[in-house]
C-alpha cells in the first residue's frame, strides 16, 4: 500500500511539482500497488493518477458542494444504517477502503459509527422492517473486513426472512484484486438462500487486468451477478471512446454495466465535476456505439428522492 506521494511520484518517474499535488491534504493519499502499477509513467494527466492524487484545487471552497452531498446522514436512523429507498436498506459495514479515491462523496463521513459494535441495533431495525428485501454491505468497503466476519454477518443476515438478496458493494476487486481473494466468502455466498449482487466500482478500462478477470470468474462461479457503477470525470473517462472501451472490457471479463454517475457534489471534487448536458452528449454518442445492454444507466443522487434520478437532455441540448 502506497500513502506517500513521494513513493508514488518515483513509482510513476515523476515529481510532485511536475503533478500541482497537495502535500499535506485533509484526505490521506491511499493507493494499493496494484493500482499504482497501471498507472503510465511519466503521463501527470494519467486517468488512473488524475484518481488518486491529492491536487491542490481540493483545497478550493465551491458553492454547492459539501460535505454531505448525498444525504446519508438524514437517512441514517441508528449508526452504521442508512435507509433511503423502499426495499432496500444499506449497512455501513467499514470505514476503511484500500483506496482513496479523491472525488469520493464519502470522503467526510464520520466513519467512526461503522464498527462491528453498532451492527446488531441496525440488524434488529431491518428484522423489525418487514418492507426491507435488499440489503446492501457499504462503507468505505465491506471487503475490507475478514474473511471471518463477513461470514458471521451473512449468517446473521440469512436470519432474517422477509430479506431475499445481499448486495455488495466495493472498489477492492479492480484496485486490488489479490485481497478480494476469499474462497470461504465466495463458497458462503454460493450455498446462501439470499441471492448475491456483487457491485463494483471501475472508471476506465485501464484498472482492469488479468488479475480482475480472474477473480470475476471465481464470483461467477459461485452463482454472484456482477455489476459495475463508475463515475463520469472530467479529465478521466468524460469522452465516448473511453466510455466504450470500459463498457467492453468489462463486458468481457463477466461484469455489466449498471450505473454511470454524475459526480457527487462533495467538498474538494469540483474540478471532476461535468456538466449535465455534456454528459448527456456523451451518451447520446455511446447508444450509437454499443448494444442497449452495455450503455449504463446515466444517473445523479439527489439528496431526500426516494431513488436514482436519470438524466435527460435538456431543450437546449437535444
Amino acid at each position: 500500500m502506497i500513502h506517500s506521494l513521494t513513493e508514488l511520484c518515483d513509482l510513476i518517474s515523476l515529481s510532485p511539482a511536475d503533478l500541482n499535488a497537495d502535500t499535506a491534504p485533509d484526505f490521506p493519499l491511499k493507493v494499493p500497488k496494484h493500482f499504482a502499477h497501471r498507472i503510465e509513467k511519466n503521463s501527470p494527466q494519467d486517468p488512473l493518477l488524475r484518481q488518486v492524487l491529492p491536487g491542490l484545487a481540493e483545497k478550493s471552497i465551491i458553492e454547492g458542494f459539501t460535505v454531505d452531498p448525498v444525504g446519508d446522514l438524514k437517512a441514517n436512523p441508528t449508526p452504521s444504517l442508512i435507509h433511503k429507498y423502499q426495499g432496500r436498506a444499506l449497512l455501513m459495514t467499514s470505514g476503511r477502503c484500500d483506496i482513496h479515491c479523491r472525488y469520493c462523496f464519502r470522503r467526510h463521513f464520520p466513519y467512526q459509527q461503522a464498527k462491528k459494535q453498532h451492527w446488531q441495533t441496525a440488524l434488529k431495525q431491518i428484522a423489525a422492517d418487514p418492507s426491507i428485501e435488499e440489503i446492501i454491505l457499504s462503507g468505505g468497503d465491506p471487503l475490507s473486513l475478514s474473511e471471518n466476519s463477513l461470514i458471521e454477518l451473512i449468517a446473521e443476515l440469512e436470519k432474517i426472512s422477509h430479506l431475499t438478496t445481499l448486495r455488495i458493494h466495493s472498489r477492492t476487486p479492480v484496485v486490488a484484486p489479490n485481497r478480494a481473494e476469499m474462497p470461504l466468502l465466495w463458497r458462503t455466498l454460493n450455498a446462501s438462500r439470499l441471492q448475491s449482487v456483487v457491485v463494483v466500482h471501475c472508471n476506465h478500462a485501464n484498472e482492469l487486468s488479468d488479475e480482475t478477470a480472474r477473480l470475476f470468474q471465481t464470483l461467477k462461479k459461485a452463482n454472484v451477478t456482477l455489476l459495475n457503477q463508475s463515475v463520469l470525470l472530467k479529465g478521466v473517462n468524460d469522452d465516448v471512446t473511453t466510455l466504450t472501451q470500459l463498457s467492453k472490457k468489462l463486458f468481457q471479463q463477466g461484469v455489466l454495466p449498471y450505473y454511470c454517475h454524475q459526480l457527487d457534489k462533495v467538498a474538494g471534487a469540483a474540478h471532476f465535476e461535468v456538466k449535465n448536458d455534456q454528459a448527456w452528449a456523451i451518451f447520446d454518442q455511446l447508444r450509437q456505439q454499443l448494444p442497449g445492454y452495455l450503455v449504463p444507466r446515466l444517473v445523479s443522487e439527489i439528496a431526500g428522492e426516494p431513488y436514482k434520478t436519470l438524466i435527460f437532455p435538456t431543450k437546449e441540448s437535444h
